[in-house]
């Protein structure tokens, strides 16, 4: 058999290389943040029978199934209640509330996916964490993935089969 008849050999795909690819557990939904200080009196004051008010009368409908983050603009000093009492106010509607920016935001929807990762699947295998994704991927979760797939896997890499850096 001549060199040019000789079948190419996917060496990658024959291997027992396993690629973690963190862009599957993008969680979809719109991503949103809400300034709490909108009702706060004169975009300052926090006086809780206003603030309930004001809150109760929002219209809230617009983030609906959406991914909020909750800020405060204003320099007033927060009760604790106050993200507590917004957050409950729009439990009934969003699909999640966390306190912080929209990268915060991406942070706590990896983790929560990471949580539900059975690792065990990758136990003695060589593992490439993806890089490369075409959704926001925050380097919080390509640490906490490494963290838990340190733990089970045999080799840990980042990158691509063609282009593996050894972690």
């Amino acid at each position: 058999m001549s060199s040019a008849e000789e079948s190419i050999v996917n060496r990658v795909a024959n291997s027992p290389l396993k690629t973690f690819d963190l862009e599957a557990l993008y969680v979809e939904g719109a991503r949103t943040t809400l300034d709490v200080a909108q009702w706060f009196e004169e975009g300052e004051l926090l006086r809780e029978s206003s603030f309930r008010n004001a809150l109760k009368a929002a219209d809230l409908e617009r983030y609906r199934g959406a991914h909020i983050a909750l800020h405060c603009s204003s320099d007033t000093i927060l009760p604790q209640w106050t993200y507590a009492l917004v957050t409950t106010t729009l439990s009934p509607i969003a699909e999640t509330v966390i306190v912080g920016d929209l990268e915060q935001l991406e942070v706590v929807l990896y983790e929560r996916a990471l949580a539900k990762v059975d690792f065990s699947i990758y136990k003695d295998a060589p593992v490439i964490l993806k890089g490369c994704s075409k959704k926001p991927v925050p380097d919080q979760a390509y640490v906490s993935a490494a963290m838990a797939l340190k733990k089970v896997v045999k080799k840990l890499m980042y990158g691509e089969a063609c282009s593996a850096v050894p972690l």
